[in-house]
């Protein structure tokens, strides 16, 4: 399988400051591959590393092969990238910003930029400090897609994007993928990646602390067990594997990670009125790490 994107020990400091530390992943031909942490714990500083915005402190990063920094300028030619904020020269009608951008390709995109507009609702002839800023986000993934790039980097792409246009957008990149283009998508909002992507990386204070695809990071994960039954205390659970125990009304709910034949005769020993065995949310996956 064909590596896309590589980290090798990226590192990244602002003078003293923690950028990324010792970072290493690839990112296969064809992924969706999902980004998370929260703000802070250098999603962006990452990214810009692999588009050459900013230099590192020391490691390696690769795109299709080559050095990011050193063969950046003929690399981009290939790559799209939408930031999480955007700006603009705000006197500029849309669409002579667009044929702008996509003047520094070498091909003619006109074609593609129509469609995309289409695509996304977005009026081409107003001016960029008309819009709103959910317009302008518009603005940005057609800017990011125009030249279809055979990789693309989203960077919290749907902020600024009511639900309706999310929903388009996340139809637009699957399409996009089918047709074999590689997503890096970088969110903190982690239902989006759980909806969109296959595998993922979590990073935390500038380390990565987990790279799996969800499906295993859930089933290998702790499960939430909810049990009713009446005259229950929380105590009762104190078990190895079992943690983030609480109880409201009649049932006392838990997280569990271990031997599941172990909690199941524990459980045993109660009169249940009912009990619920679920899978973790990314959303809980990811606390997890950070708990």
């Amino acid at each position: 399988m064909t590596v896309v994107i590589e980290a090798e020990k990226l590192t990244k400091y602002y003078g003293k400051a923690r950028g990324i530390i010792d970072v290493s992943f690839q990112v296969n031909e064809g992924e969706l591959f999902g980004f998370i942490g929260p703000n802070g714990a250098g999603k962006s500083t990452t990214i810009r590393l692999f588009l050459g915005l900013i230099y590192p402190t020391s490691g390696k990063a690769r795109i299709f092969g080559q050095d990011a920094i050193r063969n950046g300028p003929q690399l981009r030619q290939d790559i799209g990238y939408l930031p999480s904020e955007v700006f603009y020269y705000e006197g500029m009608k849309v669409i002579d910003l667009l044929k702008y951008s996509a003047s520094f390709y070498k091909k003619d995109c006109t074609k593609r930029i129509y469609e995309l507009a289409d695509y996304m609702e977005l009026e081409l002839n107003r001016r960029i400090e008309d819009l709103s800023y959910g317009n302008k986000k518009k603005v940005g993934i057609v800017q990011g897609l125009l030249h279809s790039p055979r990789l693309l980097f989203l960077d919290e792409p749907t902020s600024g994007l009511d639900p309706l246009m999310q929903r388009k957008f996340f139809d637009l990149i699957r399409r996009e993928n089918a047709q074999g283009v590689t997503v890096f998508f970088s969110s903190h909002i982690l239902s989006e990646v759980q909806r969109l992507c296959n595998r993922v990386g979590i990073i935390r204070e500038g380390r990565i602390v987990e790279i799996a695809d969800i499906r295993t990071l859930q089933q290998n994960n702790y499960k939430k067990i909810r049990v009713y039954a009446d005259g229950v205390e929380p105590n009762a659970f104190q078990l190895p594997g079992v943690t983030n125990i609480e109880k409201a009304n009649n049932s006392i709910h838990f997280f569990y990670k271990g031997d599941i034949n172990l909690i199941m005769r524990k459980l045993s020993e109660f009169n249940l009125m009912d009990i619920t065995i679920e899978e973790p949310t990314l959303e809980e996956i990811f606390m997890h790490y950070y708990e």
